[in-house]
């Protein structure tokens, strides 16, 4: 398995947090299932990220 990456990065990690802890916890509502493994990280560019792995 591979990691999936957001296609933005944010300017403070309170933001990839409220992203990351929408995605584990609220894709049931649209009919997904929640990803095994939400991850924040910290990109070169000194902004956060977030990816998740199925």
């Amino acid at each position: 398995m591979a990691w999936i990456y957001w296609a933005k990065l944010y300017e403070s990690k309170f933001q990839a947090k409220c992203l990351a802890t929408r995605i584990s916890e609220d894709w049931w509502m649209v009919g997904y299932d929640s990803p095994r493994y939400v991850e924040i990280f910290k990109a070169r560019s000194g902004k956060y990220g977030v990816r998740y792995m199925w």
